[in-house]
């Protein structure tokens, strides 16, 4: 497993996990349809493209011509 999915996996996790924690503390409705359910999505695309290396994203920016990383870098 590569940095890059640990990252996606972490990622997606806390975005899932604090949505979960806002909803059950009452501090978040996510019973009704609103703009957090794309928050949703977008941490479980995240954690599941960590395992599956599946990224809606990175297809659109490869058919872009967007170049690829060729190393992690966090400056």
């Amino acid at each position: 497993m590569t940095i890059n999915q640990i990252v996606r996996i972490v990622a997606g996790f806390f975005i899932m996990t604090s949505l979960v924690l806002a909803h059950s503390t009452g501090q978040v409705d996510m019973s009704h349809l609103s703009w957090l359910w794309f928050t949703a999505f977008v941490g479980a695309n995240l954690f599941q493209s960590g395992f599956t290396k599946f990224c809606p994203l990175d297809m659109i920016m490869k058919k872009l011509g967007v170049a690829e990383s060729t190393g992690a870098s966090c400056a």
